[in-house]
Formats: structure tokens, sequence, C-alpha cells
């Protein structure tokens, strides 16, 4: 049954195409009472606040990439109803078609591909870029490899949050350091190999992702183009916005030391101490384990069912509700400073960005 678990994460998917088919008005209403019922089930769960152990590397192996694989196409069939969906349906139900869609793309479809993009298969990196593609995010597959795993936990990460950094003054940072990072490296890579940008996956995604964007307008009547150029955007923004959040919490407030001076200055590797982590067996299971952070930075090729759950850093719950507290930066801060505090008393590596 421990295997079995992660295929509750097509769950939300096939939940979300239905209600945006069928109830179009009310789909916003059913995703919210998902999401809030997520948060209390990883809260008030008796027993759900540990998920099972690790499986060992080479057991259902194919099983485990299956799961991932298999929801790419329901990803596009959700993008598809919603897109079906709006085009019949008024304004405000057009936004929360959106909203459903990109609170599953987003919570999801971003975490999958980050798990795929993790990936040694080219099959499984090209789905990952399909997906992030797909919510216009394109230069994620770029930053978060090569950019926000070698620097996470330091200054120098903007998608690392530091100590009393709001979530509404971290998601501007994070959001155009990650954006202009990405297209750096990935301009730095086609130096080094003496490459060029036809070549270049992120630009044939960025360019992808404009077309998926633009095409309604070539095909469909004004009215109909801008409803369905209005709602792909909009779930777009919805996806990377909440990506954005999850990557406040999975950091927030903790450093990694400088070990000696001047030119051999250089960081301590990444430890457990710097990712904060959760283990309720809810929220892992729809998110491939996501929440096991600290483990999957010290071990980024480790497939997800592998992971543990080390005694580092712990978050208040699991992510679905910690997006809710982080929303509030005075609760948040109330809850997360202490943690923060108690760490630096013990003498854990960890230190608050102060």
């Amino acid at each position: 049954m421990s295997d079995l678990r992660f295929l509750v994460a097509w769950l939300l998917p096939l939940l979300a195409i239905y209600t945006v088919l069928t109830m179009p008005d009310y789909t916003a209403l059913a995703t919210l009472a998902v999401w809030w019922s997520i948060a209390l089930l990883d809260a008030l769960l008796p027993g759900g606040h540990t998920s099972p152990a690790p499986i060992q590397p080479a057991a259902g192996a194919a099983y485990f990439r299956t799961v991932l694989r298999l929801y790419v196409p329901l990803h596009l069939a959700l993008i598809a109803a919603g897109a079906y969906a709006a085009l019949r349906a008024d304004w405000p139900a057009v936004l929360g078609i959106a909203f459903s869609v990109g609170f599953i793309t987003g919570s999801q479809g971003i975490t999958f591909a980050h798990e795929l993009g993790h990936s040694k298969s080219k099959i499984d990196r090209f789905c990952a870029w399909l997906l992030m593609t797909s919510v216009c995010y394109g230069h994620f597959m770029v930053e978060h490899y090569r950019g926000h795993h070698p620097r996470a936990a330091t200054h120098d990460d903007p998608a690392t949050a530091r100590f009393g950094e709001s979530l509404y003054r971290f998601l501007p940072r994070s959001l155009w350091g990650s954006l202009v990072s990405g297209w750096r490296l990935e301009a730095q890579r086609i130096g080094q190999l003496h490459s060029s940008w036809a070549r270049s996956p992120l630009l044939w995604s960025t360019a992808a992702s404009l077309m998926l964007i633009v095409a309604p307008a070539l095909y469909l009547s004004a009215p109909a183009a801008m409803k369905i150029i209005a709602y792909l955007v909009a779930q777009s923004i919805i996806a990377f916005l909440l990506l954005e959040v999850v990557n406040y919490v999975e950091h927030y407030g903790l450093q990694r030391k400088t070990v000696g001076e001047g030119t051999a200055a250089r960081r301590e590797p990444f430890g457990m101490m710097h990712a904060w982590n959760a283990d309720h067996v809810v929220s892992n299971s729809m998110l491939a384990n996501l929440q096991r952070h600290s483990d999957h930075h010290m071990h980024a090729w480790k497939p997800y069912p592998t992971l543990a759950a080390l005694p580092g850093p712990r978050l208040p719950t699991g992510y679905a509700g910690c997006i809710l507290l982080a929303m509030l930066p005075p609760l948040w801060f109330s809850l997360m400073h202490p943690r923060l505090q108690a760490l630096r008393r013990s003498g854990a590596s960890s230190a608050s960005c102060l």
C-alpha cells in the first residue's frame, strides 16, 4: 500500500477535469475545498505526520517512473478541458477555471516536472520541458538545476527566502532573479559548448509558450480568443506563483556558512539543516515526496520514493498548510522564527539570514 499511495496524485487532475467540465461556475470553490481539506488532513489525520519509509532504489523503479510519466497526458488533458470550458463560460467563471487548472498545474505539474527533470532519462527530461512549457516557465529547467541547487540557502540564490522577508517582498525578487539567472546560465552553457541559440531548449520552450498564447488569436473570433488567452495566461501565473510560494517555504531563513576567508572562501556543503522538511503522508503522496527536501538537495539524483525523512528543520505542517500560513506574514513569522532561534541555540549549521 505504501507504493500505491503515489497513485493518489492522479486524483487531483481527474477531479479538476470533472469539475471544470460539469460545474465551471463552482470549480474555484471546489478547488479551495480540496486545498483546505489537504491542509486539514496533514494537520489532523492520526498518524498522518509520518510517511512510509523509503524503498530500495531498485524496487519497482519502472512503476514509480510510470506514475510520473502518466501524469503528463492528464496534465495536458486538464489544460485542454479548461480551455474548452472557458470558451463557453462567463468571464468570472473563466477566471475560476484558470485558478482551478493553475492550482493543479502548479502544485503537481511543476512538482512532477521537477522530479522528471532530475532524471537521467531523455524521455523524462523531455516530459519535464513539456510540463514547464505549458505553464510558460521554461527557464525553471535551467535555473533550478544549474542555479538553485548549487546556490540554495545562500544570498546568491533568488529562490531562497531571507530571514524576516515576507512572501510579498520575496516574490518579485525570486521571479525576476530566477528569470535573469536562467537565461544567463543558458547563455554561459551555449558559449562553453560553442553551440548556438538555435539548439537551445530554453529558446524553443519559450517560443512554444508564446505560440500557445498567440494561437487562439489566429484561429478564433476575438471574443473567444480573449477568453482562451486570458485563461491560458492566468493558469500559468497561478501555477508559477504557487511554485515560488513553495520555494519561499522550503529554505526560509536558512543560510549555509562561508568557510575560509578572501579568495579561499567557499560555502559549506549543503546539509540536512539547510532545508525545511515535512513528512506528512497526504501531501507527500501527492507531491512525490518533495517535502523530504533536505535529502533531495543532498542527493539530487535520488528517485522520489527513495528519499528519506532526515532529522533536519521541521515545518509546522505540510506544504498545503504552509502556503496558507506564508500568505499571512505575521502568522508565518510567529511560527517560523522560534524554530530558527531554536536551531541557532542548538548550534546547528543552519543560521538565520540576519
